[in-house]
């Protein structure tokens, strides 16, 4: 196997012993190991943030949380995103991607450097001096999100694991109670 691919045991014994819960305890049993798994991943997330943003705010730190998704037509089915951005760091996906210094639109200067024009004179600034036109060379890609999935995944899959060991027998003896 590749360096980013590991095997799992065991899944269709798990799918059978989840099937045998009530589905109410099915889903929030997945949640909480669900939740397991991105904690790591977040915890990955912010150690690459902080390498990667010595300046910021915090606001991107901040950004990022866990979030589900349910399916009312499928029960017991639920899903989880590790998600980066608010209204506060909305430029959550310019650090990780980068943004372009070519401009890709149409027109005679397609493919030439970006150039952002004041749209009165002397209305951009830039230094204390005001600028006819400013050539933007773009943000290099300064990923925090695709490193910790990288480098977290086993370590994810094994805390959900943990999880699962753990609560699973709880909710067989509560269900035979």
């Amino acid at each position: 196997m590749g360096s980013n691919q590991f095997a799992v045991g065991g899944l269709a014994e798990l799918d059978q012993l989840m099937k045998s819960l009530p589905v109410k305890i099915e889903k929030n049993v997945l949640k909480g190991a669900l939740r397991a798994g991105q904690k790591v991943m977040l915890q990955g997330a912010k150690n690459h943030l902080s390498e990667v943003t010595k300046r910021d705010s915090g606001a991107l730190e901040n950004s990022l949380r866990i979030r589900f998704a349910r399916n009312a037509e499928r029960i017991g089915w639920v899903r989880s995103y590790l998600v980066a951005g608010d209204k506060y760091a909305f430029y959550s996906h310019m650090v990780e991607f980068g943004t372009a210094s070519f401009y890709s639109g149409a027109g005679k200067t397609v493919g030439a450097p970006y150039v952002i024009a004041a749209q009165v004179k002397e209305s951009l600034f830039f230094g204390g001096q005001a600028k006819e036109a400013v050539l933007h060379p773009g943000i290099k890609p300064r990923p925090f999100m695709r490193p910790a999935m990288d480098e977290q995944a086993e370590n994810s899959l094994k805390a959900m694991i943990q999880y699962l060991q753990k609560r699973i027998p709880k909710e067989l003896q509560k269900a035979e109670a």
